[in-house]
């Protein structure tokens, strides 16, 4: 019997590890949301499983993530064993680099802050709110899914000027986990940061003939990145592979505070 917490489950990878958590009728599952009831309605529809609870808190709201966290804690006994930090923001001005979103420095500016918000400071909250329960469990996991596009040979390699704010602020995820690791390793928390490769998500919603070529451009960066890619992965064998190697990762195995590829190895994809 284990406890998980996961960010962003509304759709995505979130959902398939809800899905995928809760087979285990002895496991209690907590997914954060921004809007409950939508969740609640498809988790119902698509999954429909007891085990499961929606819990509406935005990861950037440290006061809805310290009630979140108070609320998880009423019902695991105050543990938790496992933490996931899932939600991101990958918005549409990823699919072009610095030089088109020059043009208008402010949009630039804000984008950034957004990232950053979302992808960065929303984990550090999430971790800080929840390190309590993690210390008092007995599995005491915390990951954070980050990405390929965050280590500087995956744009060196293939020149990839696109998902400039999304990979800088990835990036900056991954120095977070190894400073937590650095404050809690000795305590037995493992914090890692995990890229589950490219995963067919459908976040960006493509919905123009110019959004699908700039889409098509990127793919070509990541098959230039590696010639193996043909696409990305589906959502459900992205998850049992980054849940897979989280189960296996231990504090002193060589894992504490790394970012890695879900299959240990590179390229990402």
């Amino acid at each position: 019997m284990s406890s998980y917490v996961i960010s962003g489950v509304s759709r995505g990878l979130g959902f398939e590890f809800l899905r995928q958590l809760s087979v285990d009728p002895t496991n209690t599952v907590f997914g954060l949301v921004r809007s409950k009831a939508a969740v609640e309605a498809k988790v119902a529809a698509e999954i429909g499983r007891s085990n499961i609870h929606i819990i509406e808190a935005d990861t950037t709201d440290p006061a809805a993530l310290k009630k979140a966290a108070q609320l998880v804690s009423s019902k695991t006994n105050g543990t938790l064993d496992y933490l996931i930090a899932n939600a991101a923001l990958q918005a549409k001005t990823c699919l072009v680099g610095f030089d088109t979103l020059a043009q208008d420095p402010l949009a630039l500016e804000a984008d950034l802050i957004s990232h950053f918000r979302i992808n960065t400071i929303g984990p550090i909250h999430l971790f800080n709110a929840f390190i309590p329960l993690i210390l008092a469990g007995k599995t005491k996991k915390v990951i954070a899914i980050s990405t390929g596009a965050a280590d500087t040979e995956m744009t060196l390699k293939p020149d990839m000027y696109q998902a400039t704010a999304y990979s800088i602020t990835k990036a900056a995820l991954n120095m977070a986990v190894a400073k937590f690791s650095a404050v809690y390793r000795e305590t037995g928390v493992l914090f890692m940061a995990i890229c589950p490769g490219a995963v067919d998500t459908g976040s960006l919603q493509i919905a123009t003939e110019e959004e699908g070529a700039l889409a098509m451009a990127m793919f070509g960066k990541f098959k230039a990145y590696s010639p193996t890619f043909e696409g990305p992965a589906p959502v459900d064998a992205a998850a049992k592979s980054v849940l897979g190697l989280a189960y296996k990762a231990t504090v002193d195995g060589g894992y504490a505070g790394v970012f890695m590829s879900h299959t240990e190895k590179k390229p990402y994809l």
